[in-house]
């Protein structure tokens, strides 16, 4: 067995809103490369975990020793010596990498930066686990709907001016304050700016803030209008979303804060999107590949059973009102690659991971890669074919998953043109 490229048993979560049996690709990877695993038909299958967070650990599918033991015996090796001085751990990837396949919306939720997260572990760490931020990137390997960000603020106050529901639950004054107080097409950061996101977050602390029957009545009229006069929501795609996610969650805050307020985002196969910490996000549906900065942290605001913490929630979101097309990512190429197929560089503006799409669409073969200055994990999303590096060569099939030691080079072989894996890496940047 090499220590530098080495097959990874991957654990799965099982979340509610997770697809169901086999439907669910969590749960076909699970199976296809643990044989342990047998599909409950009857079960949702919601999240696969990649890499050595303390709540789901990958381990080595050889001896079973946890990802985390394996990197504590060698950590100059496996971790590298730049990443080791960065993050200042010698058992841990300073990124979490995931499969998500989502049947139905996740909370709309939040997740706190760095100085926050301190600060809440320490108050409530039963809610709050860890004290690092969240950042994280979602890519679509089927086709994705979710909400993202703030809708652009003449949309919002648009939509307080025609649906009434809306305006009841924020109240006139309010309302008002913020229509004939926003300010179009202003500089990022400017005071301008900073007067917008005041009065963005005076709209939301409203929602958020309102009572259970407040929103119980206001959410009933509002799907009636829904289904009874559609023409009176701007986007035409509305109505049908927010009649959609009221069967999942009835009468719920998220029709307001999340279905009223939020960027209803969507992305076809291999597009990207990157979420900063403090951005109010939620996934509606579809299969993603997701990569993030090695924390479970989440601050919830609707759609959920689970813990809301309303006062945190509006107190840090950013109030960031930037288009859809302004967060999706822009596909880099990957200049260490080269021969067959393609490889596209996911690269978003932090620290702790990158992430690499390969396929071979054009052509199959070899396809070579130099070693980068950190920890990969690789997970096979389609099609079949082999890992081939320090000395072995492993098959590589859907849901099978390889961690890759830093500055170890590796090639992709097949002949099967609808091959493609996903690559998470972390290079020290100090």
């Amino acid at each position: 067995m090499s220590d530098k490229v080495f097959q990874l048993i991957a654990g799965y979560q099982q979340y509610d809103w997770g697809k169901i049996g086999s439907t669910s690709a969590v749960a076909q990877f699970s199976a296809h490369s643990d044989p342990t695993v047998k599909i409950n038909e009857n079960e949702p299958y919601a999240e696969l975990w990649m890499g050595t967070h303390p709540k789901v650990p990958s381990k080595s599918k050889t001896n079973q020793k946890t990802l985390n033991e394996l990197i504590s015996e060698k950590p100059e090796t496996m971790l590298g010596n730049g990443i080791i001085s960065q993050y200042k751990s010698t058992s841990e990837i300073p990124f979490l990498f995931k499969v998500l396949s989502i049947k139905k919306v996740l909370s709309i939720q939040a997740h706190p930066d760095k100085s926050l997260a301190k600060i809440l572990r320490a108050q409530d760490p039963a809610n709050y686990p860890d004290d690092n931020h969240k950042p994280e990137m979602a890519i679509a390997v089927t086709d994705f709907e979710g909400f993202c960000g703030f809708k652009p603020l003449e949309e919002l106050a648009e939509e307080l001016k025609t649906l009434p529901e809306f305006l009841a639950i924020v109240g006139k004054e309010t309302a008002d304050n913020f229509i004939n107080n926003i300010k179009p097409n202003v500089e990022n950061g400017s005071q301008e700016d900073i007067e917008n996101r005041k009065l963005l977050q005076s709209i939301f602390s409203k929602v958020m803030n309102a009572t259970d029957a407040e929103i119980e009545t206001q959410a009933k009229l509002l799907i009636e209008r829904a289904q009874n006069h559609p023409a009176d929501f701007a986007r035409k795609e509305l109505p049908e979303l927010l009649i959609r996610l009221n069967e999942q969650f009835p009468n719920d805050v998220g029709l307001f804060c999340g279905g009223l307020m939020l960027n209803h985002c969507t992305l076809q196969s291999g597009e990207a999107i990157f979420l900063k910490a403090k951005d109010p996000h939620a996934y509606i549906s579809g299969d993603i590949i997701e990569c993030m900065a090695a924390s479970d942290n989440v601050v919830r605001a609707g759609f959920t059973p689970k813990f809301k913490d309303v006062k945190n929630l509006v107190s840090m979101l950013t109030y960031s009102y930037d288009p859809v097309e302004d967060q999706k990512m822009k596909p880099e190429e990957f200049a260490r690659s080269s021969g067959s197929g393609k490889s596209t560089l996911y690269n978003p503006p932090i620290d702790e991971f990158a992430v690499l799409e390969t396929t071979f669409t054009n052509s199959v073969g070899t396809r070579h890669f130099e070693g980068v200055d950190g920890p990969s994990i690789i997970i096979t999303t389609k099609g079949n074919g082999f890992i081939v590096g320090d000395n072995v060569r492993i098959k590589a099939e859907p849901g099978f998953v390889f961690f890759v030691a830093p500055n170890t080079s590796i090639d992709l072989e097949t002949d099967d043109s609808s091959f493609t894996t996903y690559r998470a890496f972390s290079e020290p940047t100090i």
